[in-house]
Order: C-alpha cells, then structure tokens, then sequence
C-alpha cells in the first residue's frame, strides 16, 4: 500500500464550528479548516441550523485543505453533533431548519413523559435519559405544530448523516445515534415498545437505514466530487457522533478507559464492554450508546456544570478569561480558605450525573479571610468535583482519563483533576480529537488499520500526562461536596415551589453531548 494510502481527511461539525483535518501519510494533522456555522433562535428556547448552510461551510472547508495535501485523498470521514432532526423530501432537499440538540420547544412533551412514566420505562430499554433535543421529542412536537412539514419530509437524518448524504446520497443513521432514543440497547434493534411509548408509531417510515460497525462505507458521489474538490468513488466512512469520535480519538477505546470533553458543559464518558441494565428503580440519568468500536459502549455523563461555570467565575472575579482564573486559582490556598462552590448555575439546573431542572448555584464558607484566589480556586475545585461525580456513577471504575478541549492548555486544572478524581490523567497531542475519532474510524473501516486497539496505539499521541497526588487525595472533599448538595436541595424545593406558583421563571433545556 502506498504512503498516500492514509493520506485523508476527516469532517467534524460541530454545532458553532465546522472543522476539517487534513492527515498525512504518518497519520500526523497537516492542514485543518474552519468555518462558523449558525445557530438561530427565532423563538424562545428554540435553536436551529440552516441545513444548506451547514453543507456550504463543510464543502468550502474541504476544499481548502484537499488544495493543500500532499496527494489525494483516500478517503472522508464524518462525525457531528448528536441528536436534533434533519429533516429532508424524497429528492434530499431540507424541508426546514435543522432543530439541534439544545432545542427546548418539547419541553412539555418531555415534561408529560416524566409524569406519566414514559422516561423511565424508555431508560430501562434504551439506556438514555429522554431530553428536549433528541428525536423523538422533536417529531412529536412537529406532529403538534407542524404537521406539514412532516407530510413534506422522507427521511429524519442527524448532522452527520445530513453530510453522509450530501457526500454519498444515501440516507443512513449510525448506532451511536440511532440508540438514544430509539434502540434496544441490549439488543442493538429498533424497539417497537420505545415507538409506542413516545406516540410515534407513525414516525418508522422516516428512518433511514441503519448502519453498524461493518457498515460504514459508501462510494462518494460526482456532485459531492464536483463541491468538494474530493475524487469522487472515494470512500465515505459515516464515523459515531461526536461525543464516541471524541473518545475514540482520545484513545479510549477498551473498556476501563475514560474521556472528558473540557467544553461549555462538560461530558465525562467510560467505555464498556456491555451496556448497564438499569433496573425499575435505577434514576434515569446520562445516556448509553454504542462507540463504535465492537462490541464496546459509551456511557456517558454531559454534566451542565462546566466551562460556563468557570466564565462565570472570571466575570464575578473582574478577570478577562477562564485562563486568568485558572492563573489566579493556582495562587488559592489548597483547602480554599474554606469557601465552597457549588457548580449549578444553568438555568436548566443539572441533567447529569443527577437530574434536577431546580438546581442551582451557590458559594458558601466566605469569611473575612477570603481572598480573591480562594474564590477563584474554589470555582475550578467545584467543577472538577462535577467530574469525579460523573465517575463515580458509572458502574465502571476507569484505569485512565484522557482529557480535550480548551482547559487542557491549564497544567495546573490538570493536575488538580487527577488529584480529585484519582485517576491518571492524559492530554492528546491533537488539536481537533473529534475528528481524530473519525479518521480512525475511517482507517479501520477501510482496512488500513486491522482494529481500534491497533490503530490507537499507533495514531494517539499524548502529550502530557499527569499522576493523582496521594498527599493531595479529595475524598474527605468529594464526600463534603455530596453533603453539601444534600443540604441545598431543600432550598432548590423552594425555587421550584416558586417557578410553580408563577412567582419565577420556567426554564427548559435540551440534553446534547
């Protein structure tokens, strides 16, 4: 096999940034575009893309970086936002605007769910908390509200599939996306029961075809060739969404390994072997889905308490960044003068590793002996407790984490997370890991890899790693942190009791990666 032969590219679309990575023969990133992408919110708690614009800023993306390899590539992958609906006629024309992830017009629907058990009942099959963003709330709500559309639509695609069809012309739907919510997650099937419990029996006619782990490759188009600059007949390789091309790439990918994306909110994920069996009186909490590496599953945490938290600390504390506030956390004293913070503020409370839309926010133990620094370190303290919460409510105890995003450039945030959790701690070389995920998947898929186990070992590279501290061990912390949740929740009650009465605000939120 010649060098070129993993000369690539691979297409993460994210919900605010398109990016597209150019590899060279050795697997190293040599290229990678960029373009913003759009999130409209003509009402209230809605958020959309426009499905033509989103194409148009991958294609223009592609472009540039297949002008700068070395040679052709030989194949595309692609990853993208999870969940939302991507709704397109018989002919693959968009029959509206893409409703994402973080859509909050199903509130009701979802909240009705609740009440009459429905989300439970589905947890115990798909292994997923329902959320206002995912599917099947949003097919029911269009049903509602719009039913023309509907009428219009052939086939209900995701942001990753919306591309694989554009690149290929064939609709299809991943497992990773497929799962939540409407697989059987032990049996990787459609599950009738799941289509009755959520009242869209109907809504069967849409699905695209499914693809498993040894389906994923289809032929590039020649209009796709024509937009992209790509040689067409190359292969696509449809890559899990991002939230699995993110673990993949980081390299988790045997069980015991874990990921957390330092993002606006932050998803701490676990591999498996097997997807947990939750029993009737398990909480519906996080979602399971399967990797994409076979026989293996991801279960995952999107906690709300994350890179938002720690903006919100640099505001409160007149600093610049999150950067600044990890500079001034370093200089806090270690138990932080005592002052605690708890990392609820999203007006959507917590979805993950409890749930509860009434959580809030709070600082506690301030004194005269406060200073600056102690309320900025307690800020990422608090943060970085939501991880090891994350952890501790997956069923399995993780021998690595392998930590991306923007908070990885703060050496200090990562030794303090190791120290916290107790965990190893590992940083990728990579600056873009989805898509990393995503090339590998297409290596494999495309025989130029033999396996994930392989293919990770030859491809992740680590850039730094940390060890936890025994001198620096949180437990005495972590359990102080539950306490205190607990003792909060009385006062959560009664923001509750007063949204109810109509003397506060209702806020909804969608559930994403």
């Amino acid at each position: 096999m010649g060098e070129a032969d993993l000369t690539a590219i691979a297409i993460d679309a994210g919900t605010t940034v398109v990016k597209v990575v150019g590899y060279g023969p050795d697997g190293a990133e040599l290229t990678v575009g960029r373009r913003p992408t759009r999130v409209t919110r003509p009402r209230p708690g809605w958020a959309e893309q426009d499905m033509a614009d989103v194409w148009d800023a991958v294609a223009s993306a592609v472009r540039e970086v297949v002008a700068e390899l070395p040679a052709p590539p030989a194949f595309v992958a692609v990853t993208g936002q999870g969940d939302g609906a991507w709704l397109i006629d018989g002919a693959g024309r968009p029959t509206g605007p893409a409703v994402l992830w973080n859509d909050g017009r199903a509130a009701g629907i979802v909240g009705d769910w609740e009440r009459d058990g429905t989300v439970a009942e589905a947890f115990r099959i798909c292994g997923s908390r329902l959320s206002t963003g995912m599917p099947n709330a949003v097919l029911a709500w269009l049903r509602a509200h719009d039913p023309d559309r509907l009428a219009r639509s052939r086939h209900l695609l995701t942001c990753g599939g919306w591309l694989f069809y554009k690149l290929t012309g064939r609709p299809a739907v991943d497992e990773s996306e497929a799962a939540a919510p409407f697989l059987d997650i032990a049996e990787r099937t459609w599950s009738d029961r799941l289509f009755e419990l959520y009242g869209v029996e109907w809504a069967r006619e849409l699905l695209p075809p499914l693809r498993d782990d040894d389906h994923r490759v289809t032929p590039l188009g020649a209009a796709a060739g024509a937009e992209t600059g790509l040689p067409e007949g190359i292969p696509v390789v449809l890559a899990p969404y991002d939230i699995c091309a993110t673990a993949i790439g980081s390299g988790a990918v045997g069980a015991g390994r874990a990921c957390t994306i330092l993002g606006t909110t932050l998803s701490t994920e676990i591999v498996m072997d097997a997807p947990p069996a939750p029993g009737p009186a398990d909480t519906p909490v996080g979602i399971t889905v399967p990797l994409g590496v076979p026989g293996h599953y991801l279960r995952a945490f999107p906690t709300m308490s994350g890179g938002d938290m720690l903006e919100w600390g640099a505001k409160l504390l007149g600093l610049a960044s999150a950067a600044d506030l990890m500079e001034l956390a370093e200089r806090g004293s270690a138990d932080t003068a005592g002052v605690r913070f708890m990392p609820y503020l999203s007006p959507a409370g917590e979805r993950a590793p409890f749930f509860d839309p009434a959580a809030r926010g709070s600082l506690t133990g301030l004194s005269l002996d406060s200073a600056r620094e102690d309320v900025a370190r307690a800020v990422v303290e608090g943060v970085t407790l939501a991880i090891r919460d994350c952890l501790a409510a997956s069923p399995a105890e993780p021998d690595l984490l392998t930590l991306s995003g923007g908070g990885t450039r703060s050496g200090f945030w990562m030794r303090l997370i190791s120290d916290v959790t107790g965990v190893p701690v590992a940083v990728p070389a990579d600056t873009e890991i989805g898509a990393r995920g995503a090339w590998l998947t297409g290596a494999v898929a495309t025989g130029r890899e033999p396996d994930f186990a392989t293919a990770a070992a030859h491809q992740v590279r680590i850039a730094a790693s940390y060890e936890p501290d025994p001198a620096r061990a949180a437990d005495g912390r972590y359990a102080e942190f539950l306490e205190l949740r607990e003792l909060h929740r009385p006062v959560w009650a009664l923001g509750r009791e007063r949204t109810a009465d109509g003397n506060g605000s209702a806020h909804s939120g969608g559930a994403g990666a």
